[in-house]
């Protein structure tokens, strides 16, 4: 299957699932390009954005993973080029 590259958007709103995200972070790093989180204090949330290049069903297994966290958000944009 060809990889394709994608962004992950991920909002957090209950911080102890953090330490579980990182964790399934660390379990696909391998399909990772980069990543860039932002604390947002005010609203009390993280929203981080998650760069992969990843064959797309291990992607939909990574995004599903994330989404089923409690109080933790995530939608997946794929690059129409392969």
């Amino acid at each position: 299957m060809d990889n394709r590259v994608a962004i992950i958007g991920i909002i957090i709103e209950n911080t102890e699932s953090v330490q579980k995200l990182n964790e399934i972070l660390h379990l696909y790093n391998d399909h990772i390009i980069g990543r860039m989180g932002l604390p947002y204090k005010e609203k009390k949330i993280c929203i981080i954005s998650i760069a992969v290049d990843a064959p797309e069903d291990v992607i939909s297994a990574l995004s599903g993973k994330i989404g089923r966290l409690p109080g933790v958000s995530s939608k997946t944009l794929y690059s129409k080029l392969n």
